[in-house]
């Protein structure tokens, strides 16, 4: 699919790091971009610079979402991109041992449910509003070509390590149901493809001290460097303009296969 002037774009998790660089890409060829994200003040400073919208939404919130499609759709029209970068982490053991006291906890089931939340159910209310509203759009070309959803797993819905149980679950969950939504959209003209970043230079990143990120980018095969959000965004611009992608989760990982810690 060809992005050109005014195409109609929403990015979730668009106010920052992988989502900010996929938007400004987006942006960069001249479509309009809603950003959908909780960081008021970050989301109307990158809509703005982009010559964007920002819509202020909880992807949890059935509610949240719809009022973000509606205003996106009134200001630009019916999107024909969307792009899933809302995401949230934790790390806590399945069960431990404390080293001190001995005393055994488990993983507190509402965290675990909080992360499934907004990384897997949230991604999927955001394809499943998006698509319906595709649908009601015109091809773009003679193979049926309507819209274009990109999605954001993680090296760790395929190599998980200590602590991230519910993280790689949920992660797991979106490469999981990547081909099965590119087969339920197949008659429609609605591409799918979901792509699985590893260690990637992000604000959450950069909070961490110098010496961890030296540690992580020499873990890196090659190059021995972390991520940089522009590469995100330059694979998910090709997985939206080859009308031939689809169905597909694509490691972006500088082949790192994580390890247990």
């Amino acid at each position: 699919m060809e992005v050109s002037s005014n195409t109609p774009a929403v990015v979730t998790g668009g106010a920052s790091g992988l989502g900010e660089a996929t938007a400004r890409a987006i942006a960069a060829k001249g479509a309009k971009v809603a950003i959908f994200d909780m960081n008021e003040e970050k989301g109307e400073a990158v809509a703005k610079d982009i010559g964007g919208i920002f819509c202020k939404v909880n992807v949890m919130s059935d509610e949240d979402v719809d009022a973000g499609f509606a205003k996106a759709r009134e200001a630009h029209g019916q999107e024909r991109i969307l792009v899933n970068c809302a995401g949230i982490g934790n790390a806590i053991k399945t069960a431990k041992r404390d080293k001190q006291t001995g005393e055994i906890s488990h993983f507190p089931l509402s965290a675990f449910e909080f992360v499934i939340q907004v990384n897997l159910i949230g991604t999927f209310r955001c394809i499943a509003k998006s698509a319906a509203g595709m649908m009601t759009l015109d091809p773009l070309s003679e193979d049926g070509d309507r819209g274009a959803i990109v999605n954001t797993a993680s090296v760790a819905g395929e190599d998980g390590q200590i602590g991230q149980a519910a993280y790689s679950a949920s992660k797991g969950g979106v490469i999981g149901m990547t081909l099965p939504i590119a087969r339920d959209l197949m008659q429609e003209g609605i591409r799918v493809n979901t792509i699985l970043p590893g260690i990637f230079n992000t604000p959450l990143m950069n909070a961490a001290p110098p010496q961890v990120k030296e540690a992580l980018a020499a873990s890196v095969p090659f190059p021995k460097r972390l991520g940089n959000p522009e590469e995100y965004a330059m694979l998910a611009m090709t997985m939206i303009e080859c009308g031939y992608f689809n169905g597909e989760d694509v490691r972006l990982d500088g082949a790192i296969r994580m390890a247990p810690r």
